[in-house]
């Protein structure tokens, strides 16, 4: 049996089921290139397996860093709204033989692991500042 590859996969999944932008495949399979290449960093080893949590967190990591604040307009026009939503493109790419998974991966790896909304536009809101910090009001000019 011949193996599939990358694209070939893309065409069959988006087919059979196009929640999912294209794009937004191939950006979950350089998230996870991203998030291996950081566990390797901070383990010192190769990884052998990324779990669903770590993967969402590698994800967040790796969307902010490439989208800045259009995140949430990147990913929502690429159908991803939500943490469970990762975890159906991974399910696709599993199902695909792109990804693999353990016994122990889920689909319920990828519930409520964060808030979109926290996560995406939280870091680039302004920050509130207390009436102490607030700006001073300028005094009217003087009409002569």
């Amino acid at each position: 049996m011949q193996k599939i590859g990358f694209a070939e996969a893309l065409d069959s999944i988006v087919a059979g089921d196009p929640r999912y932008q294209r794009d937004a495949y191939v950006f979950l399979r350089d998230a996870l290139d991203y998030t291996t290449k950081q566990q390797k960093k901070t383990k010192g080893a190769s990884v052998r397996h990324v779990a669903g949590p770590e993967l969402l967190e590698g994800v967040r990591q790796y969307a902010l860093k490439e989208f800045g604040p259009m995140v949430m307009t990147v990913l929502s026009y690429w159908g991803i709204k939500s943490c469970e939503d990762v975890g159906h493109m991974v399910f696709n790419l599993i199902g695909a033989g792109i990804f693999g998974k353990t016994e122990d991966d889920s689909i319920e790896d990828f519930k409520n692991v964060f808030d979109f909304q926290e996560a995406f536009v939280k870091p680039f809101e302004p920050e509130k500042r207390s009436k102490s910090e607030a700006p001073r009001s300028l005094p009217a000019p003087k009409l002569s």
